[in-house]
């Protein structure tokens, strides 16, 4: 089986969504992590807007590259975001490193005036992450 790291910089919301699309669609094929170079607890509206899809990670936890267990090798890592992609860290092994940027659905809805607005943009990109995880494994992605 395939083991996956989706890593972003908060660990709170597109890595979230990414583990949990790829439990919920691929759990024969990818063991799924998620981490965060600087975690900060799940995002509620990011658990909010999988809930509506189908996929609940409520009782997923905001976690360091420090807290993934010490003997998984990945076969891949995955960054989600710029500072991930930069700031990376080195995994051993054969982990292939990719980098699949999602816009931040946090920033994008800094501005919304209620919980309806913001969900829009944490949709969006919910549905985004959904497409990238139904074509996994990355077989026809390079590599970085």
């Amino acid at each position: 089986m395939l083991k996956i790291l989706f890593l972003c910089t908060g660990n709170s919301c597109r890595s979230q969504m990414a583990e949990g699309w790829t439990r919920h669609l691929k759990s024969r094929e990818i063991e799924a992590y998620s981490a965060g170079t600087a975690p900060g607890g799940v995002d509620p509206l990011a658990i909010k807007a999988m809930r509506e899809a189908g996929v609940d990670i409520s009782g997923h936890k905001s976690k360091s590259v420090d807290d993934l267990p010490p003997d998984v090798q990945f076969d891949y890592v995955i960054t989600l975001c710029g500072s991930a992609r930069e700031n990376c860290p080195f995994f051993p092994g054969a982990a292939r490193k990719i980098h699949a940027g999602f816009e931040d659905p946090p920033l994008l809805a800094r501005d919304a005036t209620d919980e309806e607005e913001a969900l829009k943009h944490y949709r969006r990109i919910r549905d985004e992450i959904r497409d990238f995880v139904a074509d996994l494994p990355p077989s026809t992605v390079r590599a970085e």
